[in-house]
């Protein structure tokens, strides 16, 4: 009785598929899961992933409640990923982690799935949130499975992915300074350096910082140089000490001397206007 439901179930689905899928519809519509099965697995292990995805999904709900259930549906997540689908392979592999936490296939499942948000994260120049869940996700996966043989591979990756939110920390920051706006500036790139102090753009920040700071002090008003001229000098004083024999410092330093210069002289008029 199990076994004709079986049948009858994937002939119901046979009739769901499109035409066009030819050798597919015919294979769906045999009526015989067994043989959807077997096939499937022959496109698998062949590499044709597109082929053994639609027949896994075609039989998927057929085979719910037996030792197959698992099975099939990590094979059909990793067809998506294999076809670079890593949108769908991450819902899959997602729902197969959540569904099936003691399957065979449990750390592949859970190694795809990080993979999945590393292949979606995009370039540093576009926004990182995706970065930082794979980063997440392949940290899960090095804390689950220490003894991984992905784990070399997988921490090489999750310096890449630092990499690119170290770059989006600097590129955003650094448009602020591009664009003449040297307030908002500061403040992107203090906000880099509390993010990531281990940044390699670190002496470029601090560097920018510094410099950002004595312009906005030199394109204030009167009334706020004095003590943007002071700030500037704290942050270079921050540069020096970090970066003493920085290929910036020439140029810090003779921006430096203008804005104590200006200090001295200001304090001069303010002293002769008391007296």
């Amino acid at each position: 009785m199990k076994r004709a439901k079986l049948y009858a179930a994937c002939g119901a689905v046979a009739l769901l598929i499109p035409a066009g899928c030819g050798g597919l519809t015919g294979i769906l519509r045999s009526g015989d899961p067994e043989l959807v099965y077997d096939k499937a697995l022959e496109y698998y292990d062949a590499g044709k992933w597109s082929r053994a995805s639609t027949l896994f999904e075609g039989i998927g709900n057929i085979y719910n409640g037996t030792p197959r259930e698992d099975s099939i549906a990590f094979f059909n997540a990793r067809c998506k990923f294999k076809v670079h689908d890593y949108n769908t392979a991450a819902e899959l592999l997602d729902q197969f982690r959540r569904r099936y936490g003691r399957s065979v296939f449990i750390e592949d499942a859970e190694g795809m799935y990080a993979l999945c948000f590393y292949h979606i994260a995009p370039a540093p120049t576009r926004d990182q949130t995706m970065t930082g869940r794979a980063r997440v996700a392949i940290n899960e996966f090095i804390s689950r499975y220490p003894q991984s043989e992905r784990v070399p591979a997988f921490r090489e990756i999750d310096a890449e992915l630092l990499q690119r939110q170290y770059d989006k920390a600097y590129y955003n920051a650094y448009t602020y300074y591009k664009i003449g706006r040297y307030k908002s500036a500061i403040v992107a790139l203090r906000n880099a350096l509390k993010e990531y102090p281990e940044s390699n753009h670190r002496e470029e920040i601090m560097y920018l910082i510094a410099l950002s700071g004595y312009k906005l002090a030199d394109n204030s008003v009167s009334g706020k140089q004095t003590d943007r001229y002071l700030s500037a000098l704290d942050s270079y004083y921050s540069f020096v000490e970090e970066y003493p024999e920085s290929t910036h410092r020439k140029e810090l330093d003779r921006l430096t001397q203008h804005a104590k210069d200006y200090l001295a002289k200001n304090a001069k008029e303010e002293n002769t206007a008391i007296e």
